[in-house]
């Protein structure tokens, strides 16, 4: 639970290295390289890694096996996301790659559908929850079905979901998807925090971790393996764990749930074990180990070396944060690969080595200051792979989790720059310019927006998360529940927040004019929540726990403080600071209270702030943001297209040689994604 996603205002490491302007042009969509495709609201922009040039072929190769790997379990989280997601993904891939035949006008509304469905690894907002339902119709979806199938498609399993035989199945197939695909009705939310008509959190969430499984059902249950696994109600009392395992070679281990997938992984990180230095090659063959078993301890024992390995080339792959469960127990897949961004590491390693400082002057009491702290390992990266749960909005993230691993072994602390880079090069100033409160807030953003956000995505993972001292045992997301990540998330935002009026950043030289940098960083704080309601069409109610985490800092602010006011000029409403200082109080009174609900575990205290401030907001505000925004025409939503690496393969598998390129095609990446496990999807 330590990702930071993109806000309202976009995060880029440019402190210290100038970066282009950005191009409004881009951010409309008009060209100018940023945006390589758009579907409605959803933007692809395509992610570069200029560093692999600088690569030794020993760690191309690493970084290509790596990638393999990053693709292979990319499945997963489709079928963690709705149990009906791979079948969809499958139906909606082999018509995207076998055209002849159909209707032109219907292939482009498939295809367009096609690229939102990638985008978000099912049919539900990735940012939203929400489900959004295709514009073509049931017929025509048959009939262009019935097109690709007699143009070959449907003739080879696609992973865990067979071939279809004749039409006659086809037809079946597309009769038990109906409801899935077409009612906008059923299972509309993916995870509910907020469920409605009686249901608890888990019933109202169509997400595949549990099944026919209420929350009064295992208020008693203790899981074996709460991470990586799929809970499954069995018979009256009867649960059963559904653990994600391929096995063990010598069989003492029986496969379970997602052993093809994580099987095809192994296979590729052991050739990437075979090339990396031998930290990282134990890391990795302990991530082979944890895949076989699906044992908590070998993911513990993986991590340990994880973190305390520093190559160029680095990784995550496995299930990891656990936002998509209401409950916040169980992990999604997630995937990436990155090259350390040498040019941009000095700011990430400043910060890092000050973190007791920080911690020290933390305004939460003593009884929680940790002492000792163990620096994160800080690195800027460019990424490689984004696959499965990891998407382009992730700027920052902290890593491993778990609390026996980073209190005494670190933590490493990720800022993807180019992800960074991408996304303000396509969005421009146009959004500030229309929610800016007044001029001199556009003024500071334009000049020290960049600057501002670095500084908050570093402050954020390197001395936000891990830090403090917690007195319950074990890990205090098992009292905070499905508050926990809205607790976590919040509490880093703080730490950033309080602490860059701090005089030790300008002595580090890491703030070039510090007044106006925490100025710039307050106003876009108190936007926020307003700004981001563009991102929820219908409801009245915030789910993402970043957004609420957003919600919550400036809505607590605003009402214990009266540091920020809404105030409505005609038909706009805009969010005003009165008083930074007064702001600067109320972002120490509720880092403190969130510290203490943490180190405590006090889940009615989490639950009764979140409640009041960081889920509810007004669907008349909503509509009026939602109308502003489209103005701009600017994309809502955000998703990347990964570089693509080909290996050169001699005699044995051994790799002669690996080059990367740009597909900028979303299509391309997807179906040759798709054609690892499916091989009748052909070359794109």
């Amino acid at each position: 639970m330590k990702k930071i996603k993109l806000p309202c205002v976009l995060f880029l490491l440019a402190i210290q290295i100038p970066l282009p302007a950005r191009a409004s042009e881009a951010a409309k969509g008009k060209g100018g390289g940023a945006i390589v495709d758009r579907v409605g609201d959803t933007a692809f922009i395509q992610l570069k890694a200029e560093s692999f040039k600088t690569l030794t072929p020993r760690e191309k190769e690493l970084a290509y096996w790596l990638v393999q790997a990053a693709i292979a379990v990319d499945p997963i989280i489709y079928d963690q996301r709705s149990r009906w997601g791979l079948r969809q993904k499958r139906l909606l891939e082999e018509i995207v790659a076998h055209p002849d035949g159909i209707d032109p006008h219907v292939f482009k509304k498939i295809a367009a559908f096609a690229k939102l469905f990638w985008a978000n690894r099912g049919n539900h907002n990735e940012t939203t929850s929400q489900k959004f339902v295709p514009d073509f119709t049931p017929n025509e979806l048959k009939g262009a079905a019935l097109q690709a199938l007699g143009h070959g498609a449907f003739k080879t399993p696609s992973g865990d979901v067979p071939a279809v035989a004749s039409e006659a199945d086809l037809s079946r197939e597309l009769d038990e998807l109906h409801d899935s695909l077409f009612n906008p009705d059923f299972e509309p939310m993916i995870t509910a925090k907020s469920p409605q008509g009686g249901k608890d959190i888990l019933q109202a969430s169509a997400n595949n971790l549990y099944s026919d499984v209420s929350l009064a059902d295992i208020k008693n249950f203790k899981e074996r393996n709460p991470l990586n696994s799929r809970l499954s109600k069995k018979g009256e009392g009867i649960f059963v764990e559904e653990v994600y395992r391929a096995g063990t070679p010598d069989g003492s281990v029986a496969p379970g749930l997602y052993a093809s997938y994580l099987g095809k992984a192994n296979e590729y990180l052991e050739k990437a074990a075979a090339v990396a230095d031998p930290g990282q090659a134990e890391a990795i063959r302990d991530l082979v180990r944890y895949y076989q078993t699906g044992e908590y301890d070998d993911w513990v024992k993986h991590g340990i070396a994880w973190v305390q390995s520093n190559p160029r080339v680095d990784f995550s792959n496995g299930f990891v944060e656990v936002y998509l469960d209401p409950r916040g127990a169980k992990a999604a897949m997630q995937g990436f690969v990155t090259i350390t961004d040498e040019k941009l590491n000095k700011l990430m390693l400043k910060l890092a080595d000050n973190a007791q400082y920080f911690e020290d002057r933390a305004p939460w009491d003593s009884q929680y200051r940790k002492q000792g702290v163990k620096p994160p390992l800080a690195k800027a990266v460019e990424t490689l792979a984004e696959t499965a749960d990891f998407a382009v909005t992730v700027i920052g993230d902290n890593l491993p989790n778990e609390n026996e691993i980073h209190e005494k072994y670190g933590s490493k602390s990720f800022l993807f720059t180019e992800s960074s880079r991408e996304l303000d090069h396509a969005r421009g100033h146009a959004v500030l310019e229309e929610f800016a409160a007044s001029p001199e807030e556009v003024k500071l953003d334009k000049k020290y927006g960049d600057e501002a956000g670095s500084l908050m995505t570093a402050m954020h993972e390197i001395i936000g998360h891990g830090s403090g001292k917690v007195n319950v045992p074990g890990n205090p997301a098992t009292y905070l529940k499905e508050y926990y990540s809205t607790l976590e998330e919040g509490r880093a935002d703080l730490m950033a927040l309080w602490n860059v009026w701090d005089p030790k950043l300008k002595e580090l030289g890491l703030v070039s004019d510090q007044e106006n940098v925490a100025k710039t960083m307050y106003y876009s704080a108190a936007r926020a929540p307003l700004v981001q309601l563009y991102r929820i069409a219908k409801g009245d109610t915030v789910e993402e726990d970043h957004m609420r985490d957003r919600q919550l800092i400036a809505r607590y602010i605003m009402d214990k403080t009266g540091a920020i006011e809404f105030v409505k000029r005609g038909s706009k409403t805009y969010a005003v600071v009165k008083d930074f200082q007064k702001m600067r109080e109320g972002v120490g009174m509720l880092l403190k209270e969130l510290m203490r609900i943490k180190a405590e575990g006090d889940y009615a205290a989490i639950k009764g702030l979140v409640d009041q401030y960081g889920t509810h907001f007004d669907p008349a505000l909503r509509d009026e943001v939602l109308a502003r925004y489209k103005k701009l025409n600017i994309p809502t939503y955000w998703a990347g297209i990964n570089p693509r690496l080909d290996a050169k393969l001699g005699t044995g598998g051994r790799v002669l040689g690996v080059t990367l390129s740009y597909p900028r095609d979303p299509v391309r990446q997807y179906i040759a994604y798709g054609s690892m496990y499916d091989p009748g999807l052909g070359k794109p």
